[in-house]
């Protein structure tokens, strides 16, 4: 038998945007429905148009794009009580959107039909199949049945006649919701066959459409396709209200890579899910989630030495998949953890060869830094550094003789503080002064670093500082803490990070950005000026 095709339908765009802290621009919007088309997302929902001029002005330009075999959905609800769904702002709305289908919520639960909407059950159905018959005119109608296992468990009979009101009147989907996201996988698997039974004699499919309060929206959403349905709705990455919707990346992922028995986006690689990932996290300003399976950047890192060991022998021991597969990579880390099995994974690029001492003696200094407060998982350009420190490879290519820190001047027009860095180097055996101010002293540190530095490394003119990070190792000391700074640069090309532990936290920062340009200058094989020039 051939594989059962499953429909995907991603609402990143608006039940995505219900997220706290999320917030996309128009251009947001279209880049990411752009995003969606490519790699072959059957339904792409644009917003509610009735509430919102972005809304609306989406639906207007996202007719100039080519997004292939992909339809945009409008959202919106049913005509409001009383009222002719030809009459209804909310109908006339969609109506105006002009996408190929449109999805309609209506009340499955008979506890919201009387107490939120204030009508009678009858006149429910009524809203139902009115608004479903209406829009079922001039598009695809999809039926999201809100709150539909809920409403199932507190009246069976009633919820199914939703189900059958919307599909007598036309629509060709009916989506069943876990709005709350409360119920249990044998609940949506019962409930879901119980469904299909109900409506048995239309000609409908079955979409599903959970959150994620009880953390688990993504076996709810694969065992409501075992139990019949065809499409799954939700969001990249899982944003939207409270704890979620259930999170496609996951779900693409488990049925393409997993479940023989479907197909999923025609049967494309997946292996452009992690940059989906991050491209709909970078457009929300979101932090990337480490942990995220499949594409997070510690769903393959490895930490035990145990672990590495087994890896470095066969992969599988300890991935459940080739994370290639998925666009990711894997990731040896090091830390006090570690073994040496951690440390020949990372130096294998040194050619340091099969020497066992100084694989030991790296370790060993690994650990006396971590003991100071170091941490290098996310620092591998300073663990590259160390090891060449320990290997006898590393040539400093400068000394650094004194910096100076002047903060707290005022630009008292502007009403802006900013700082100086006083900066003295010795590049062979030429003295470089120079000075630079910033907005804070690591500003002013990381400019006056690099101004110092370009006449005699003019590469260094390409490196920026795209994030830092301060974190206190030890409270219990107060003020008198150490801190640990991680700094994360780049040239354009390749992005590094690097750390600096230092009970001063200028120093600590210090460090992190000389770290930051010795690697800059040693990947590139930079020669110093040699003595006298």
């Amino acid at each position: 038998m051939s594989p059962t095709s499953i429909a995907i339908y991603d609402t990143t765009l608006r039940d995505g945007s219900q997220g706290e802290g999320v917030s996309f621009s128009l251009q947001d919007k279209l880049n990411i429905a752009q995003r969606l088309a490519e790699i072959g997302i059957e339904f792409i929902e644009g917003g509610y148009p009735l509430s919102n001029e972005k809304d609306v002005a989406f639906f207007e330009k996202v007719r100039g794009l080519n997004l292939g075999n992909s339809k945009v959905c409008a959202f919106g609800m049913t005509r409001r009580r009383s009222m002719k769904a030809k009459d209804d702002p909310g109908m006339k709305a969609l109506v105006a959107a002009g996408t190929p289908c449109c999805t309609m919520v209506g009340k499955t639960w008979d506890y919201h039909a009387t107490e939120v909407l204030r009508v009678t059950l009858e006149e429910n159905l009524a809203m139902i199949g009115e608004s479903a018959e209406f829009l079922a005119r001039h598009s695809d109608v999809l039926y999201d049945a809100e709150h539909f296992f809920d409403g199932y468990k507190a009246n069976p009979k009633y919820a199914i006649e939703t189900l059958r009101a919307a599909a007598s009147a036309g629509a060709k989907w009916l989506v069943l919701c876990d709005t709350n996201g409360g119920s249990l996988p044998e609940d949506i698997s019962a409930i879901t066959a119980a469904a299909r039974e109900g409506v048995a004699d239309y000609d409908v499919q079955f979409g599903i459409h959970c959150h994620n309060d009880s953390e688990l929206a993504v076996a709810n959403s694969l065992i409501a396709l075992d139990a019949g349905a065809t499409q799954v709705q939700g969001t990249i990455n899982g944003i939207g209200e409270r704890c979620g919707n259930v999170d496609l990346i996951a779900v693409i992922a488990n049925l393409g890579l997993k479940k023989p028995n479907y197909q999923v986006l025609g049967g494309r690689p997946l292996t452009q899910l992690t940059e989906l990932s991050r491209f709909v996290y970078e457009t929300a300003n979101l932090q990337w989630r480490g942990n995220q399976p499949f594409v997070g950047q510690s769903a393959f890192a490895h930490k035990g030495g145990m672990h590495v060991h087994a890896i470095n022998k066969a992969a599988k021991t300890y991935e459940h998949i080739d994370p290639e597969l998925v666009g990711n990579e894997r990731r040896i880390l090091v830390s006090e953890l570690s073994g040496r099995s951690n440390i020949e994974a990372v130096a294998g690029k040194h050619d340091l060869g099969d020497d066992k001492e100084l694989m030991n003696r790296i370790l060993a200094e690994v650990v006396r830094l971590e003991n100071q407060g170091y941490q290098f998982e996310s620092a591998t350009a300073s663990f590259d550094l160390l090891i060449k420190r320990v290997s006898g490879k590393f040539q400093p290519h400068f000394e650094t003789i004194k910096y100076r820190i002047v903060a707290g001047d005022r630009d008292v027009e502007n009403h802006v503080a900013f700082a100086e860095a006083i900066i003295k180097l010795k590049v062979g055996d030429t003295l470089w002064f120079d000075a630079a101010e910033g907005h804070g002293p690591v500003n002013a540190l990381d400019a006056g670093l690099r101004k110092a530095l370009t006449g005699a490394y003019p590469q260094l003119s390409e490196v920026s500082l795209i994030d830092y990070k301060v974190r206190v190792v030890d409270s219990s000391s107060g003020t008198a803490a150490s801190i640990r700074v991680n700094i994360e640069s780049t040239d354009g090309k390749e992005t590094w990070g690097t750390i600096g532990v230092s009970d001063n936290i200028i120093e600590a920062s210090w460090r992190a950005l000389v770290d930051s340009v010795e690697y800059k200058l040693h990947k590139e094989a930079a020669v110093s000026p040699p003595v006298g020039k």
